[in-house]
C-alpha cells in the first residue's frame, strides 16, 4: 500500500480549557488545560489514526513547545519527520465558556521560518515520496516561507508521480494552482478568493467550479461548505454531497478530519463519489466531538452510511478508471 505523507509548515499546539463565565477584567477560573498537537498536516495524521490509517506526518519546530510537540506525536505513536527550526513553534488557546456555550479561540502566528529551514522540508520531503505516494499539504504558511512553497511541492510530488492533496488559502493558494494538483479542497470562502470574488452564489457555483478545472491542472476538486456538505467537481462533472444535521460541539479541526478521510478513501479504493462522502462524513463527525478530538470511527461508520443514502445523483458519475 502506497505511503501517506501529511506536510504541515505551520504547526501549532493547541490548549483547550473551558471557564463558567467569560468576564472582562476578571480572573477567570479556567479547568486543566488539555494539550493537541495541531496544524493542518498534523491533523490530518491524527485523524487518519482515528480512522485506523498511517501516515508519516513531517513538519517544521523549534524551542521547548517544538520538543512538546514532538512528545505529544510520540504519545499517539504517529511516525514524524521533524525539521529543527530556530523559531519556537507557536501555541494557540480555545477556552469555552460554559455558562454561555460559546467557544472562544486564540490563534498567533507562527515564528519566522528561515530559507535553510523551509529548503530542508523539501529536501526530506523529495527523499521521502515514492511513485503512487500521496501527499497531504495543509494549513498556511509562517513568515519567511515564499508564497510559491506549495508549488514547489507540487512539483516535487509530480516528478516523483505521487499525488498531491492540497488544503490551504490566500496567497500561496493562488501560486499553488499554477501547478498540477491531484486533489484541491478550497472551502468555499477561499474558493472565493481564488477567483478574486467577494462572494459565490450558491447557483454559480457550479458553472465557476467546472469553469476553473477546464483552465487549472487540478484532476478533482472538492469545495466544502460546512454543514451545507461539499460539491465535487471531476472533469465537467458537479455532484453535491449534502452533510448529515448533527448537534455541533465544536468545529476545530472539522476540515482536516474531511481531508484524512477522503485521503484514506483514495488508499483503499474508493470512487471519487465514496471518497468524497466519506470526507463530508469525517468532516461532520469531527464537530460532534469536543475540542481537539477530531473525527471518531463509530460516528463516521454511521454518518457515511446517511451521506451515501442522500447523495442525489444527476448526470452520470466518473469513477477512478
Amino acid at each position: 500500500m502506497n505511503d501517506i505523507i501529511t506536510l504541515t509548515v505551520n504547526p501549532v499546539i493547541d490548549k483547550t480549557t473551558t471557564v463558567h463565565g467569560m468576564e472582562p477584567n476578571s480572573k477567570l477560573r479556567c479547568t486543566a488545560p488539555i494539550y493537541f498537537p495541531g496544524g493542518g498536516g498534523i491533523n490530518v495524521s491524527r485523524a487518519l489514526q482515528n480512522l485506523g490509517g498511517k501516515s508519516i506526518a513531517i513538519y517544521l519546530a523549534g524551542g521547548a513547545s517544538g520538543v512538546h510537540m514532538q512528545s505529544l506525536m510520540d504519545v499517539r505513536g504517529i511516525e514524524q519527520k521533524v525539521v529543527s527550526q530556530e523559531g519556537r513553534t507557536r501555541e494557540n488557546l480555545s477556552v469555552t465558556d460554559t455558562k454561555r456555550k460559546l467557544q472562544y479561540r486564540f490563534g498567533v502566528p507562527g515564528a519566522f521560518v528561515k530559507e535553510n529551514e523551509w529548503k530542508e522540508s523539501l529536501r526530506l520531503i523529495e527523499t521521502q515520496l515514492n511513485e503512487g505516494d500521496y501527499i497531504v499539504a495543509s494549513g498556511k504558511l509562517p513568515p519567511g516561507v515564499p508564497t510559491t512553497y506549495f508549488a514547489q511541492v507540487a512539483a516535487i510530488a509530480h516528478k516523483k508521480k505521487a499525488l498531491l492533496i492540497l488544503d490551504t488559502k490566500g496567497d500561496e493558494l493562488k501560486e499553488a494552482v499554477k501547478a498540477p494538483i491531484f486533489l484541491l479542497k478550497p472551502n468555499l470562502g477561499e474558493f472565493s478568493s481564488l477567483l478574486n470574488k467577494s462572494y459565490i452564489d450558491f447557483t454559480e457555483l457550479e458553472n465557476l467550479a467546472v469553469r476553473f478545472m477546464a483552465t487549472h491542472s487540478c484532476h478533482i476538486m472538492v469545495v466544502s461548505m460546512g454543514a451545507k456538505g461539499a460539491l465535487m467537481v471531476f472533469m465537467d462533472q458537479c455532484i453535491f454531497i449534502p452533510a448529515p444535521m448533527v448537534l455541533q460541539k465544536n468545529r476545530i479541526g472539522a476540515g482536516d478530519s474531511m481531508v484524512a478521510g477522503m485521503t484514506l478513501g483514495l488508499v483503499e479504493g474508493l470512487s471519487f463519489l465514496e471518497m468524497v462522502q466519506y470526507g463530508v462524513a469525517c468532516g461532520t463527525a469531527a464537530t460532534m466531538t469536543s475540542d481537539g478530538e477530531l473525527c471518531k470511527r463509530a460516528d463516521v461508520d454511521a454518518l457515511y452510511a446517511w451521506v451515501k443514502k442522500h447523495t442525489k445523483l444527476g448526470k452520470k458519475t466518473h469513477e477512478k478508471s
